[in-house]
């Protein structure tokens, strides 16, 4: 039998906010106790993660004095090295305190967006601190229920300002470098909740507005898999598009029924065939980034099932892993997508790069339109092969 069991180069990765869920929805109070940050790594080290991530106030309570916030950090710190889990990213909470009602960079209040970035430096002091290269934000609260409310354009002016900002804090302090290497920046889009519409709700919206920063070397992005799918939209699409532009800095798995709430199931829990196809992709173009779990158990859970939870995340993603080396591998499925591909050659002369006789010579050329129009492709065939592979019949 195949070994699924999680090892650090799968570089697998959870939140204290995740297997830290303590069960609380709009209708329910909680069903689990609170697990104090230690513990929770130490849950994570149980079932063989790698790596923990956090939000400021997962860790240090919003409220905390110096001195509280020395020691909480400090036997956080003792965790980590007892258990060698480590800090691969970190992020700020700008949408829980009542403060950031209106948003945090975008918020209409100046003394809010100046909060906001004390509170995110703060925070990158933190991860800094912490080992972390990679730091996320996610605008939650960053949109609007009315746009009678709130100018779109001047808030994505403050939004730009709010990232150039703290992009040079990033550089003055030594974090990051011109070239971008060091502490990177990585953008998490979502269409809607808790506002009813966030702004740059998608990758590409994300992708379009980081070229416009004055440093978009040290930005990239941190799709999530329920964001684009609660939309309805593919994600495979946004991930590739991401990558295809070297800003896939970091990616949050998770699972999501499209057009409900963000549901943030274990991943592969609901659409396995796409999971299949997202895990082939990291794998075949090399991601070597975190492969982090931004989800949750049910919460009928207890903590033994929130550990079967975070296992089963891990072990999802590596039976995926092994069902795209069999793809990769399997001479039918192969046969199928070189037909699929055929090129006789006949088109060489016109690939590539615009030049003035190849575009003459392509308006001149003579297609059989009909003949273009007879030939199918047999992807019901192949798209049955993956199915039965997944089914694991092949």
């Amino acid at each position: 039998m195949a070994n699924y069991t999680p090892k650090p180069e799968h570089k697998f990765t959870f939140g204290l906010w995740t297997v830290g869920n303590i069960g609380r929805d709009p209708f329910g109070e909680p069903v689990r106790p609170a697990l104090s940050p230690v513990e929770i790594v130490h849950l994570l080290a149980e079932v063989g993660a790698w790596g923990v991530n956090f939000h400021d106030n997962d860790l240090v309570p919003i409220d905390a004095t110096p001195s509280q916030r020395d020691k909480i950090v400090s036997d956080f710190k003792k965790a980590l090295a007892d258990t060698g889990i480590v800090v691969p990213m970190a992020t700020t909470n700008l949408f829980s305190d009542p403060a950031f009602r209106d948003g945090a960079f975008t918020s209409n209040d100046p003394k809010v967006r100046a909060y906001a970035l004390h509170k995110t430096m703060h925070a990158i002091d933190l991860g800094v601190e912490l080992g972390a290269k990679i730091y996320v934000f996610w605008g939650g609260r960053e949109g609007t229920e009315t746009d009678a409310g709130k100018n779109p354009l001047e808030a994505g002016k403050w939004f730009r300002e709010a990232l150039n900002f703290l992009s040079e804090y990033v550089l003055d302090n030594g974090y990051g470098a011109a070239d971008g290497s060091g502490l990177k920046f990585a953008l998490e889009a979502k269409p809607n909740e808790p506002r009813g519409d966030i702004y740059l709700s998608t990758t590409g919206a994300m992708l379009g507005f980081i070229e416009t920063l004055d440093h978009p070397e040290m930005v990239g992005v941190n799709p999530e898999v329920a964001h684009e799918t609660m939309a309805g939209l593919n994600f495979l699409h946004h991930v590739a598009q991401a990558w295809d532009r070297g800003k896939l800095f970091h990616i949050d798995l998770n699972d999501q029924g499209i057009g409900r709430y963000d549901q943030d199931f274990r991943f592969g829990a609901v659409n396995l065939k796409s999971a299949f196809f997202l895990v082939k992709f990291l794998e075949d173009v090399g991601y070597d980034g975190s492969r982090h779990f931004d989800a949750h158990a049910y919460r009928t859970a207890d903590y033994e099932d929130v550990k079967a939870f975070a296992r089963g995340c891990m072990r999802t993603y590596l039976i995926l892993k092994e069902k795209a080396e069999q793809f990769n591998a399997d001479s039918e499925i192969q046969a199928l997508l070189a037909e699929i591909t055929a090129d006789d050659g006949s088109m060489d002369g016109f690939k590539g790069a615009y030049l003035a006789e190849k575009a003459a010579a392509l308006k001149a050329y003579t297609f059989d339109r009909p003949a273009l129009g007879r030939r199918g492709q047999p992807y019901e065939r192949l798209d049955q092969l993956v199915v039965e592979l997944l089914l694991g019949v092949r």
